[in-house]
């Protein structure tokens, strides 16, 4: 929703955040009396980066790192606040805090946002507008009327970390009667080019707090493990001496025993405090006991290393993990008798939440970026376990402002320049089909498509005219970090995969288009999927022996799901595909798309048995491997060393969790196919003795659970009375209870 608000924006300093040469995060300021009681009051606040509102010194903030995070060149996003009960009769004051985030993101500089043309100090507008009784009124806005003073905050970059000095607070420099007669007049700021819009995804918010499972003597310092790898902040709660400097190091694995951050130290020259850390907190204590939260940054990590503190203060309490990610509500779940099943459905949800923060994210440490290839080949198993639609939408207004000219999409959003020269590609730009089909199918959601048709039709022109003289293309990644292998060395060709997904994404636009009458769109999308389509048979598909050129399971597992063979070849294609695979001795052996498809062949005919063995190998590679080895997260790649340590640049990765997808759908048996129906098709895995899963579908919600007892099995379905069930013909001799609520 695009917002009229006032064109003024104020800063603090002409001075941009650099990483050798910080500026302290500034405190604005602002006194007004009101001689009435108010009946009404609201503001509107965009501040960029990252801002904390207080009024009368409460913090009313929606939460950490409001309003979001995008390229202000694109978006300026606005929150409202209505503040009536934080008011009084008398002296009044808002308060500001404002952070770097993306307005100044100088710790991207491997991704070039060292570079963006907006980087510039953080700056705020403000409306506030307050209504008593009759003509009693008073509005105001940002202005150098304003008061503006140096935080406590020296460095805060959200990807690095933050410094926070405690001895230079200014104890009620948000609440009335402050002597703020030192402070400094804010100055004008240059108007961003973006557009003022609110911001209509969830906050972020603290989704459970984690308190250390042990405490280690490591070097000078201490080793905190909080036991799970996720994302978010710590609550620093110490009695302190004056002058006590607590740094706070944070990463997700440990090698032979000790702290390790190899994996997501930036390869670069530039670090903070000029040493070989970037992932670091750091308060320095003015005396006594104190409770301290960094503001405008947060960490993906398991363990802490905390230097500067005694023994003494080495405590449990000393540290608490806040697992913070957006608010997202909870959609789906599932469980069933193998414990390894249900800890792998653990690590997968906790891989997608902290990789969430209004944005899907590729890692909560390092990147933090919304790498679009990513959250493409997660979205149908992220829309069966949380309600994404806010999130998605928001997120695919960004995607279409990063859009070039000629159609092109970057591979992260928000970006400035970079990611359209490598890193896309029609992997990662079907996310601009994806998120809106499944929003449209499985949510019922047909804004999003009319939202999102015009850009969907710019990057068809665009990526037909990059086809070859056979018709097919090849211009992006493709079958990323296959099993053992760097991360792009594809068995399939990339003008398989790209072809593939073009004629994907074709198909869904027509069928969307379709859906919201604009029936010309849809035939131009449908002749797009024919013409791809055919000449990926005629040129990569040997139709005698149904095999996709590469010999591997990744391409006969993508023709097949995604319907280049016609439905009577597919039995062949997938005899070839299990013939791929017991060459591998029943091990998988695919990059992210081949694994995004692999396990849903396999059981729609009907080897779930062997896909399931897949999963639960004991030998590399294997999922339920990852739980023998102590992770608590997805990771980003199947590719260990010699000595059987994780070499994956991201112990935190969402992309590889789509098994979570085939619990639901084949151990369960619970697969919607429209915002009101779903059909319930276990696969009865002979080693589980049970299982359920439940969703909430638009049209109401329904549980899915079946037992076995001895030779027999019975399924049980409680569903509301919106909600229409198709029983799987394989479920014949079957005993099958529908208990409608």
């Amino acid at each position: 929703m695009e917002i009229e608000m006032n064109k003024n924006f104020i800063k603090a300093t002409y001075k941009k955040n650099e990483l050798h040469d910080s500026v302290p995060a500034p405190y604005f300021r602002k006194s007004f009396s009101l001689d009435f009681t108010p009946e009404s009051a609201e503001i509107s606040i965009c501040g960029l980066g990252f801002y904390r509102l207080y009024i009368n010194g409460a913090d009313i903030t929606k939460g950490p790192l409001a309003p979001y995070i995008s390229n202000p060149d694109h978006y300026c996003y606005v929150d409202k606040y209505d503040i009536k009960s934080y008011l009084t009769e008398g002296e009044n004051v808002i308060g500001v805090l404002l952070g770097n985030g993306f307005m100044n993101p100088v710790g991207g500089f491997v991704w070039d946002f060292d570079k963006v043309d907006w980087a510039a100090p953080p700056c705020l507008a403000l409306e506030c507008n307050v209504k008593g009784e009759g003509d009693s009124a008073l509005s105001f806005e940002a202005d150098t009327s304003f008061k503006t003073h140096s935080s406590p905050i020296l460095f805060d970059e959200f990807r690095f970390g933050e410094v926070y000095d405690a001895r230079i607070e200014l104890d009620g420099w948000n609440k009335p009667g402050f002597d703020d007669s030192d402070w400094s007049r804010a100055l004008t700021a240059d108007r961003p080019r973006g557009e003022l819009k609110i911001c209509e995804a969830e906050p972020i918010a603290v989704t459970k707090k984690l308190r250390p499972v042990s405490i280690t003597k490591e070097g000078d310092g201490y080793l905190y493990d909080f036991g799970l790898n996720t994302a978010g902040i710590c609550l620093l709660n110490v009695t302190a001496d004056p002058d006590q400097t607590i740094t706070m190091d944070h990463c997700e694995r440990l090698i032979e025993g000790k702290f390790s951050d190899s994996n997501i130290i930036f390869n670069s020259g530039y670090y903070l405090d000029n040493k070989d850390k970037v992932y670091r907190t750091v308060y320095t204590a003015k005396g006594g006991h104190a409770e301290w939260l960094p503001h405008f940054v947060y960490h993906g990590f398991r363990y802490v290393l905390v230097n500067g503190i005694t023994e003494e203060q080495a405590t449990e309490d000393l540290l608490t993990y806040y697992v913070m990610s957006s608010d997202l509500k909870k959609l789906g779940s599932f469980s069933c008798s193998d414990e390894r099943i249900n800890k792998l459905y653990a690590m997968v949800d906790n891989a997608l939440r902290s990789n969430f923060y209004y944005i899907q994210t590729d890692c909560p440490h390092r990147e933090k970026n919304g790498w679009t290839g990513d959250a493409s080949m997660s979205s149908d198993y992220a829309v069966l376990m949380y309600d994404t639609e806010k999130s998605w939408r928001e997120w695919l207004n960004n995607i279409r402002k990063a859009m070039r000219a000629d159609g092109a999409l970057p591979g992260i959003v928000p970006t400035g320049t970079w990611g359209f020269n490598w890193g896309n590609g029609p992997t990662w730009d079907s996310i601009l089909f994806n998120l809106p089909y499944q929003l449209y199918k499985f949510r019922g959601c047909t804004d999003v498509i009319k939202e999102n048709a015009t850009a969907m039709m710019r990057y068809l022109n665009y990526i037909i005219g990059r086809r070859d003289e056979k018709g097919l293309v090849a211009v992006g990644l493709g079958d990323w970090v296959p099993v053992g292998k760097s991360a792009s060395k594809y068995d399939v060709p990339l003008a398989f995969t790209d072809s593939v997904m073009v004629m994907d994404m074709a198909r869904k636009a027509s069928e969307m288009f379709s859906a919201v009458g604009l029936i010309n769109n849809a035939d131009f999308a449908h002749r797009i999927y024919e013409e791809m389509r055919a000449a990926i048979r005629l040129h990569l598909v040997d139709l005698e022996t149904m095999t996709v050129q590469g010999d591997c399971q990744s391409g006969q597992a993508i023709g097949v799901y995604y319907d280049v063979f016609n439905a009577d070849e597919k039995p062949a294609a997938v005899a070839r595909l299990v013939e791929f695979i017991h060459a591998k001795e029943d091990a998988f052996d695919c990059g992210f798309i081949g694994m995004h498809t692999i396990f849903h062949v396999l059981s729609e005919f009907g080897y779930g048995e062997l896909a399931y063995a897949m999963i639960t190998r004991k030998e590399f590679p294997s999922y339920t491997q990852l739980i023998d080895m102590g992770h608590t997260a997805m990771i980003e790649q199947f590719k260990y060393s010699s000595n059987g340590v994780t070499i994956t640049s991201s112990h935190n990765h969402h992309f590889l969790g789509d098994i979570n997808r085939w619990f639901t759908y084949s151990i369960a048996g619970l697969r919607p196919v429209s915002a009101d129906t779903v059909e319930i098709c276990p696969d009865f895995i002979s080693s589980i003795n049970h299982a359920e899963a439940s969703y909430k579908l638009p049209a109401g919600a329904i549980e899915v659970k079946w037992a076995r007892d001895g030779e027999d099995i019975t399924v049980d379905i409680f569903c509301d009375a919106g909600v229409k069930t198709l029983i799987s013909p394989k479920l014949a001799k079957t005993t099958v209870n529908i208990h409608q609520r």
